[in-house]
């Protein structure tokens, strides 16, 4: 498949809510991950994310948002607090980027906030305030921390090229809001080999995209 019609399959899914796989690149994490929409989140979804990738479920999020939200990034916070713990703190990833990790969230409606139920309906109500316009007062009123959604924020693709900045670009390109749901697809102790994204995301057909693919903004 062609570039271009990849990348119009992929922010056609997007919009419909369905799954799509990105691959970062062998350069960089060498990870794929499973993604979607946030406001399209379901328990069904969740449990997806949970059986099929396995790894950690986090919620990426534009700057914009984070900023009316006045989301931190959690290296921040750590950094400005008085708690020794701050020599623990990682300023660069194995790969030279700043962690893109804010605050965990849970929406103050849930029970445990870990279940299924309870995870879809922090990132769907998450979403829903992000697109209402709404700002941080209304944030910190819905939901609090710690909590079980990990939020990330995005830096934009043209300064950082992670899954969080990856699948914000393509909910940009698709026209929809900054608010991405992603899970790393992990192996048998370690990530989960290009060629086996490949082949689940052609039995379930779901679409594969590479992030050299998404690179060029547009």
């Amino acid at each position: 498949m062609a570039l271009k019609d990849t990348l119009r399959e992929v922010t056609s899914d997007i919009r419909k809510g369905k799954l799509i796989a990105i691959y970062d690149g062998d350069e960089r994490e060498g990870e794929a991950d499973l993604v979607f929409h946030a406001g399209f989140a379901t328990p069904k979804k969740i449990e997806i994310l949970r059986k099929d990738a396995g790894g950690l479920i986090c919620l990426a999020v534009d700057k914009g948002i984070a900023e009316r939200f006045a989301l931190p990034f959690f290296s921040d916070i750590i950094s400005n607090s008085s708690y020794e713990l701050k020599t623990m703190l990682c300023k660069k990833t194995a790969y030279g980027d700043k962690p893109a990790f804010s605050v965990p969230i849970n929406h103050r409606n849930v029970y445990t906030g870990i279940t299924d139920n309870d995870r879809s309906l922090t990132i769907k109500k998450f979403s829903e305030l992000a697109e209402s316009g709404e700002g941080k007062q209304d944030f910190c009123n819905n939901f609090y921390v710690p909590g079980h959604i990990f939020l990330l924020i995005g830096s934009g693709i043209e300064n950082r090229r992670g899954h969080t900045e990856l699948s914000l670009e393509l909910a940009r390109r698709a026209g929809i809001s900054g608010t991405m749901v992603l899970c790393e697809m992990l192996g048998k102790g370690k990530a989960l080999s290009k060629q086996k994204v490949k082949e689940y995301c052609r039995k379930k057909e779901i679409t594969f995209i590479e992030g050299r693919e998404i690179y060029v903004r547009k």
